[in-house]
């Protein structure tokens, strides 16, 4: 049979990985919670733990099991085996010593809304951000774009503003919210980074349920990025979701290729709770506890803020 060599672009198609998982649709019993608190580490353990609400506790759970499942199917790595750790901004990554073919190897999670989603690549920076759409958990949607006028610059305003009703233009205000979002995830500065230096042209304005796109573009105190891409995603009518893809190395630094030139856009796999424990290995005992712990909590506050930030 007629082969060839496989390409660049096929390579990052073969190992990019685009995840989501409906942690509003997950409803535990016993056995699941019980083996869910089993397969991630102690420390994460303890944390999901001191959640006051639900579905936050849910919505940490995916987030750690979306990573380990990634690290054990993609790097091959024995579930009971992984050790994940946090960077000083939070940002969690492994721990583990990576062979070389693996070693630029870069992922990223976030929850917000209903989903929790994951992001992964061979060869770049990833960050990734979902965004419900939402109303404001207290004030009109004017008051509410009042208190973040400084979140975003004036033409991203003009956009966000030219919608025909206040619910687009809300929508179109949790995208932006979204892209840059993904943006500092992927840089790893953190919330003190100013994010009128970031501006993104959205395109196209409409975006399609379940379609993937990477027209965007970012410009970085008013100059064009062309070493990052933008892939932009509606998991549903409500929940945007942004993907940051740039060169691997310090921020700032400028590249001989850019990623501008990718054409691939990975969709969006949707998975269940079997899904993300096919390949676990428990990492302790059952501790029922953590039962009568979860069954304690009210699944969400009575009235919610929406507000990000």
């Amino acid at each position: 049979m007629f082969s060839r060599p496989v390409t660049s672009l096929e390579r990052l198609a073969m190992e990019a990985v685009r995840w989501a998982f409906s942690c509003s649709a997950w409803v535990p019993c016993r056995e699941d919670w019980l083996l869910a608190m089993r397969l991630v580490q102690p420390e994460e353990k303890e944390r999901i733990e001191q959640f006051v609400f639900g579905r936050d506790a849910k919505a940490a759970m995916s987030g750690r099991l979306l990573i380990r499942k990634l690290i054990a199917e993609k790097l091959k790595i024995p579930w009971n085996e992984i050790q994940l750790q946090r960077t000083s901004k939070g940002k969690p990554f492994l721990a583990n010593e990576l062979s070389s073919s693996h070693s630029s190897f870069s992922f990223n999670v976030s929850h917000q809304g209903n989903y929790a989603v994951l992001a992964a690549e061979p060869d770049c920076q990833v960050g990734i951000d979902v965004m419900k759409t939402s109303l404001p958990g207290s004030g009109s949607i004017p008051d509410f774009f009042r208190i973040m006028k400084r979140q975003f610059t004036e033409q991203e305003w003009r956009i966000i503003r030219s919608m025909n009703n206040e619910w687009l233009q809300l929508d179109m205000f949790h995208r932006h919210w979204a892209l840059k979002e993904s943006f500092i995830k992927a840089i790893g500065v953190g919330i003190g980074f100013d994010l009128q230096r970031i501006e993104f042209n959205v395109s196209p304005v409409q975006l399609e349920v379940g379609k993937t796109y990477n027209e965007t573009i970012l410009l970085l105190d008013g100059e064009e990025e062309k070493e990052w891409t933008f892939e932009e995603t509606r998991l549903d009518d409500s929940h945007h979701v942004a993907v940051a893809l740039g060169q691997p190395g310090e921020f700032g630094q400028k590249h001989a290729g850019a990623l501008s030139t990718r054409v691939i856009r990975t969709p969006f796999t949707v998975l269940t709770f079997d899904d993300l424990v096919a390949s676990a290995v428990p990492l302790a005992p059952e501790d029922p506890a953590c039962w009568d712990n979860f069954c304690s909590r009210q699944e969400s506050p009575a009235r919610q803020s929406s507000s990000p930030r």
